[in-house]
């Protein structure tokens, strides 16, 4: 019931700009495709890629431009805090469209993404630097360490969603449950003008996941969110979470922001760890993923996208929940550490991980393609 009464504080502009922004993307999706195809814009299959054909990649690029369109139809002033937050948008969906495109070095992309978070940081003075919710005692304030953790915080919500857009519809449907999460928490703390926006980059995601998410009337997805995509909503999460947990009053505690994004955190902190300790690159591409042990355990695109769509849902409202009740908060912090080491420790061995997957499924013996990307990790 209270969740009803916060939604209602919305007023009918807040609604109108999110059909508007689904409207647009709905629309300027078909329309991008023919482009996308003559600039060369497109994902091919091949590898680890294991889609049946090319698929443009331009749904980041038409998300961004229905947001700066609607931001001039209905943004009645532009501060320094705005620009700073369309001109990094601009600048990763740029570089993530390049990557697309020429397949950029790594560092090429951890570059813009830094160079983002540092431009959130000393222009428009968003930054991590109250913590006090994690530690258990009050005036926790990093001070001087607030841009590094800053730079930290954003390059890693980045990299996390990033890492996480291997199935159809999974990274679209990741950040649409975060932005109704966090949606939740700026009207929690009465901040209008933040849920709005939300409100209305939610109705761009829902527009670009009628293209992308496979149902019963697309069979396959149409367009992919590309490295553009991906980037720009991973900024987008990370200076959403800023704004609401590092404010004066201080309403939404630090300690809610790793649960929003659950799953592909927890994801990308147990795969950065197990390629580091391999003593490969923790940017070095493979099958590992959480999504890639789920399909070869046998579920399919959609139920994979289900299954960490509804985790990632449930483990953040879990936690508000828990927030509210007055669970003591480093408490929560320790729960959500724990949980990559135990996926770590679950996923050690990648055939018995997917076996045991495979059972939970109630299916048979493991299938040959987990046995052989078993084999091409080195692993038993």
């Amino acid at each position: 019931m209270e969740l009803i009464e916060l939604w209602q504080q919305l007023e009918s502009r807040s609604w109108l700009r999110a059909a508007s922004t689904f409207a647009l993307v709905a629309l300027l999706i078909p329309l991008s495709l023919p482009l996308a195809r003559r600039w060369g814009l497109m994902d091919n299959p091949g590898g680890r890629k294991q889609h049946d054909c090319a698929i443009p990649v331009t749904g980041g690029a038409v998300i961004l431009l229905a947001m700066l369109v609607t931001y001039g139809l209905f943004e009645t002033s532009w501060t320094v805090r705005t620009a700073v937050f369309i001109g990094g948008a601009l600048m990763l969906v740029v570089v993530g469209q390049l990557d697309d495109k020429y397949d950029l070095r790594w560092t090429w992309r951890i570059a813009a993404q830094a160079l983002a978070a540092l431009a959130m940081a000393w222009i428009a003075g968003v930054t991590a630097h109250n913590l006090q919710d994690v530690f258990g005692f009050a005036a926790a304030n990093i001070g001087l360490l607030s841009i590094p953790f800053t730079v930290f915080v954003v390059v890693g919500i980045i990299n996390a969603l990033n890492m996480a857009d291997g199935v159809d519809g999974l990274a679209g449907s990741l950040a649409l449950v975060s932005l109704f999460l966090f949606t939740c928490f700026a009207l929690y703390a009465g901040d209008l003008y933040l849920a709005e926006r939300l409100l209305a980059l939610g109705g761009a995601v829902l527009g670009f996941l009628l293209w992308n998410k496979r149902s019963p009337w697309l069979p396959r997805a149409k367009v992919f969110l590309g490295n553009g995509g991906s980037m720009l909503l991973g900024f987008i999460l990370a200076w959403a979470a800023l704004r609401l947990t590092q404010n004066p009053a201080h309403p939404v505690s630090p300690v809610l922001g790793p649960w929003t994004l659950a799953l592909p955190l927890i994801d990308c902190v147990t795969l950065m760890l197990r390629r580091w300790r391999s003593g490969v690159s923790p940017f070095k591409a493979d099958r590992n993923h959480m999504h890639h042990l789920l399909l070869d355990a046998g579920y399919t695109p959609g139920k994979v996208t289900v299954i960490m769509a509804g985790g990632s849902l449930a483990l953040g409202i879990a936690a508000a929940v828990a927030v509210k009740l007055g669970v003591y908060r480093p408490a929560l912090v320790g729960a959500f550490r724990a949980l990559p080491l135990g996926w770590y420790s679950f996923t050690r061995r990648r055939a018995v991980a997917v076996a045991r997957l495979r059972r939970l499924r109630g299916g048979g013996p493991v299938p040959a393609a987990a046995l052989e990307a078993a084999r091409e990790t080195g692993e038993p």
